[in-house]
């Protein structure tokens, strides 16, 4: 059996709770436990009473060297919800249920588990695994992204062979992915700090009447998950976003525009202050010349014309105002992908440009995925594959780093490392 982790050892003196629920997947927690112990962790395990039907809790017990905790009523495991949480470093649930999910998300306790995480002040890092369609269920996504507005870390599962014999998304993450995870979250990366980064993000809504608008597929999901891991990562974060249904990142100062010309103020306004420019926002290129102060209403010419004319080109504006700042654009195309990146890289003077095809399978707008390529103003191409778009924005991070420090040593820039932060 391999185990994934590092020969120096990350988490000695680190203690773990690894709670595992009523998977299939539970098995794989196993390989997780001796993941944890082999980077020298101290692991208690806490499983819900469905798990206990996949995996003894003897296995655990053995592995862990600890007795394992089931129930919120046994006599021997009295406290187990306070004392457990109080002494844990970090909490770990792979796999993670469905129901897990949305108990944690809507503050439920209703077993030791699912109190025990009412009580914890440590981070918290799930794992989901589940069959069919579960991961993409409108209830299911939403108490994610209300999971990870809270600061739990929540590692997306990847496609592949279900149990029930689909193929789909819910298999649980690697082991190696999921101790990085816990890695990260006990000893986050620094590399930013002293970095200033101005993100845009989201569409932007050009109206026509007051009820009717110009814009976008955007869900800004990406600009999102830059900011995120900007942050995470210590730089000092401004995101100027347009109209989005996604909840604020914790610890980034949010600017909220409507329209290209709001954008474009906020954004001029804080360049000066800013060291980075990530322009991750879809901004309408045109927007009507003359829009309505009251509706327009449908008993009016059928045939009706909507004069437009263009929005400001912000990426071109920010570049021939910036002085020393790194510029990094977004190419979404549906055709001739790298072609139209380069081109949009030299006309607008860009340091870095993320090319992503709109149209690919499993990416593009509202997607939690996506798939790029990152092309630099010295002629490097690095193709990322589909990933998890928080993954693809710290590969972006790594991929900037990497230019700052060329500029500053005035080298050429060297290949990042493309791996998450």
């Amino acid at each position: 059996m391999k185990i994934s982790g590092s020969i120096e050892q990350t988490l000695i003196g680190k203690r773990i709770v690894l709670g595992v629920t009523g998977s299939i997947a539970a098995y794989k927690a196993v390989i997780l436990l001796r993941a944890l112990l082999r980077e020298g962790a101290c692991v208690h395990v806490v499983m819900t009473q469905s798990a206990t039907k996949f995996v003894t809790p003897l296995t655990f017990e053995v592995l862990s060297g600890h007795p394992v905790s089931t129930d919120l009523f046994a006599a021997q495991q009295e406290m187990k919800h306070l004392s457990l949480p109080e002494q844990a470093d970090a909490i770990v649930i792979a796999p993670a249920t469905a129901n897990c999910l949305a108990k944690s998300a809507l503050g439920l306790g209703d077993d030791l588990l699912s109190t025990m995480l009412l009580t914890a002040q440590c981070p918290l890092i799930m794992a989901p695994a589940m069959d069919g369609g579960m991961w993409t269920h409108p209830a299911v996504k939403e108490h994610v992204q209300t999971l990870r507005a809270r600061g739990t870390v929540v590692v997306d599962p990847t496609m592949g062979l279900l149990a029930s014999g689909q193929i789909g998304q819910g298999r649980l993450a690697e082991e190696g992915v999921i101790l990085e995870a816990v890695q990260t979250a006990l000893a986050p990366r620094q590399d930013w700090h002293g970095q200033r980064i101005l993100v845009s993000a989201g569409p932007t809504q050009e109206p026509i009447d007051p009820v009717r608008f110009i814009s976008n597929r955007s869900s800004g999901k990406m600009g999102y998950a830059i900011a995120e891991a900007a942050q995470a990562r210590g730089a000092q974060v401004v995101l100027v976003t347009g109209p989005t249904a996604l909840s604020p990142p914790r610890g980034v100062e949010v600017v909220s525009i409507a329209t290209a010309e709001d954008m474009t103020k906020a954004l001029s306004m804080r360049l000066a202050w800013s060291t980075v420019v990530i322009m991750a926002a879809a901004v309408a290129d045109f927007r009507p010349k003359h829009p309505l102060s009251h509706k327009i209403k449908k008993q009016g010419p059928a045939d009706r014309a909507l004069d437009l004319e263009r929005t400001t080109d912000i990426l071109s504006f920010l570049s021939a105002q910036r002085t020393t700042q790194l510029l990094v654009g977004f190419a979404a195309e549906t055709n001739d992908l790298i072609a139209h990146a380069k081109d949009k890289l030299t006309m607008k003077g860009l340091d870095l440009i993320v090319a992503n095809d709109v149209t690919t399978a499993g990416a593009g707008f509202g997607s939690d995925q996506n798939a790029a390529t990152l092309i630099d103003r010295q002629g490097s191409m690095t193709e990322l594959p589909l990933m998890p778009k928080r993954a693809l924005a710290d590969a972006i991070l790594n991929h900037a780093q990497a230019l700052l420090r060329a500029r500053q040593s005035n080298l050429s820039p060297k290949p990042a490392n493309m791996g998450r932060g």
